[in-house]
């Protein structure tokens, strides 16, 4: 692809076989390849990443605008392509040596994560002893690199930092532990651990971060890169999510628009003026989630591409809109599940499939409302807030 336009475009026109993949997804508990290379050769998975790197360092609204679409066809392809597919831009904020490690021979390399502190490392000359085990990697089984999180100790057991943590396919083990009732497909199994030597390169302070000055700044200049962590992160599941309200959206249209309703004299469910209305409240809450996401975002990188900071009132603002996006992705998923009728239970059926997986990534601990309601509420008073999520 010659630029990130073509990628949206060219991912647009995958959505009908990766819908018809969703049900495959599902049962086979990951996603399938076929989906993952198709991705790939869109270009989709480097959109994030640095051009030095093979890579397209595009908008960022572009790369979301591309989830939601994923997810639109397939909630759990949608989840997984989106955390994928931000990797490339937190790997950008490693030290050089670590992108070298990654990509040097392969730039179309690919790496999961779970960032929970479930593990911890141990300083040692040189880097860390790290051990652990992590859970929800998504899309684990198509990365050969992983992210972890975990604080790091001294000698004498007391935290000195809290850092991301780059390991190779070899240094961890997956454990095959996804059965769920939602996203079913997007393998989201442990990541396990046992006492590996980690380099000081392939490690990155949650400080670093948080303050957005991290060691792959040297390198990878471009304001995409400035972005505060917690905006981008947080955005990442809740894009995914407006998404399968999106197709959820659209499956329950179209199911509406045939359905006759038996206990209604065979009434047509086009006709009944009440399902027009929750049509009308869910369409709504679906755009004005989208909206303000994508404006937080773009209004970010407006300031960063004009020499400026992002301020700490944006930035919880940013935070407040994304849980807010959430909960109203899941109230347009319930209100149109709800008025589907008694077929939308059926098995296969993608309304249930939406649903399913729009609760199951709403539990997210990005998307923990009153938190980021909270912190919102402090910068208003003015009071400090001290959270590496924003």
């Amino acid at each position: 692809m010659s630029d990130s336009t073509e990628v949206v475009e060219a991912v647009r026109k995958l959505l009908p076989a990766l819908r018809d993949r969703a049900q495959q997804a599902e049962d086979g508990r990951k996603i399938p390849a076929e989906s993952i290379a198709e991705l790939q050769d869109a270009g989709f998975f480097k959109l994030l990443q640095p051009q030095r790197h093979g890579g397209y360092e595009a908008d960022p609204v572009e790369f979301y605008t591309a989830v939601k679409l994923i997810a639109s066809a397939c909630g759990s392809t949608g989840w997984v392509a989106s955390i994928l597919g931000v990797h490339p831009w937190h790997l950008a904020l490693f030290p050089q040596q670590a992108q070298e490690d990654v990509w040097g021979s392969d730039d179309n390399t690919r790496i999961s994560s779970s960032y929970a502190p479930m593990g911890k490392a141990t300083v040692v000359d040189g880097g860390y002893r790290l051990s652990g085990k992590w859970s929800f990697s998504s899309g684990c089984d198509h990365a050969s690199w992983v992210f972890v999180g975990g604080p790091a100790l001294d000698g004498d057991g007391k935290m000195v930092d809290f850092c991301t943590y780059l390991l190779p396919l070899g240094d961890y083990a997956i454990n095959d532990v996804w059965d769920t009732v939602g996203l079913r497909g997007t393998g989201s199994n442990d990541i396990v651990v046992d006492d590996v030597f980690v380099p000081s390169h392939r490690a990155l302070s949650f400080m670093s971060m948080s303050k957005t000055d991290c060691p792959g700044h040297q390198v990878n200049t471009a304001p995409l890169y400035r972005l505060p962590w917690g905006t981008v992160h947080p955005s990442t599941i809740t894009a995914p999510i407006i998404g399968m309200a999106q197709g959820a959206y659209d499956a329950h249209v179209e199911h509406q628009a045939k359905r006759v309703r038996a206990a209604y004299a065979g009434e047509q469910a086009k006709d009944d003026p009440f399902a027009k209305v929750r049509i009308a409240e869910a369409a709504s809450e679906i755009d004005a989630a989208w909206l303000q996401l994508s404006t937080n975002i773009a209004d970010e990188l407006a300031l960063l591409k004009a020499g400026e900071e992002v301020p700490m009132s944006l930035r919880l603002k940013a935070r407040r809109d994304q849980v807010r996006g959430t909960a109203r992705a899941i109230s347009a998923v319930d209100r149109l599940f709800e008025n589907s009728g008694g077929r939308a239970l059926q098995a296969g059926t993608p309304i249930q499939r939406f649903w399913r997986d729009a609760h199951a990534g709403r539990v997210h601990a990005a998307n923990d409302a009153e938190r980021a309601y909270t912190m919102f509420g402090s910068g208003e008073f003015g009071l400090p807030v001290k959270d590496s999520m924003v």
